[in-house]
């Protein structure tokens, strides 16, 4: 019996799954410094609901502005699923990323927090969901 060729592997190799349970895929791979725990760093971000469903974007989809983050990569300020997606993340890279709910907002001090959420629209409403965040970094500074 004839053995049969491999069938080539889809290109869904880019998927990773963090220890975390984050899955990240790099859309650009970026050529600057790779940031580290520890770094300040400076990103955009767009956040949706699993279901597409649009939450936050640092960029304005209009007008193409954009209001980066920078935050620490270090310490508990910034959710835990973001940090692991930008944890050797090289500059001018861009990720997409599925944060599971256990390391998303699980407290309304986290960061990146939205301009316009404040008390009436709360981080906390996304608590209980996974979150896709496409992150672009900036900067290590």
């Amino acid at each position: 019996m004839p053995v049969q060729a491999a069938m080539p592997e889809p290109d869904i190799i880019r998927y990773r799954k963090l220890d975390s349970g984050v899955k990240l895929e790099d859309v650009v791979e970026g050529e600057g410094p790779e940031a580290q725990e520890g770094d300040l760093v400076q990103f955009n971000y767009v956040c949706r609901r699993a279901n597409g469903y649009f939450v936050h974007s640092t960029v304005d989809q209009f007008s193409g502005e954009s209001k980066p983050v920078t935050l620490p990569l270090g310490g508990e300020e910034m959710i835990r699923g973001l940090k692991d997606v930008l944890i050797g993340m090289k500059v001018g890279g861009k990720r997409r990323a599925l944060i599971p709910p256990e390391v998303g907002y699980i407290s309304e001090t986290l960061k990146p927090i939205p301009e316009e959420f404040g008390p009436r629209r709360s981080l906390l409403s996304h608590a209980k969901e996974p979150l896709v965040f496409e992150v672009q970094l900036l900067k290590v500074l």
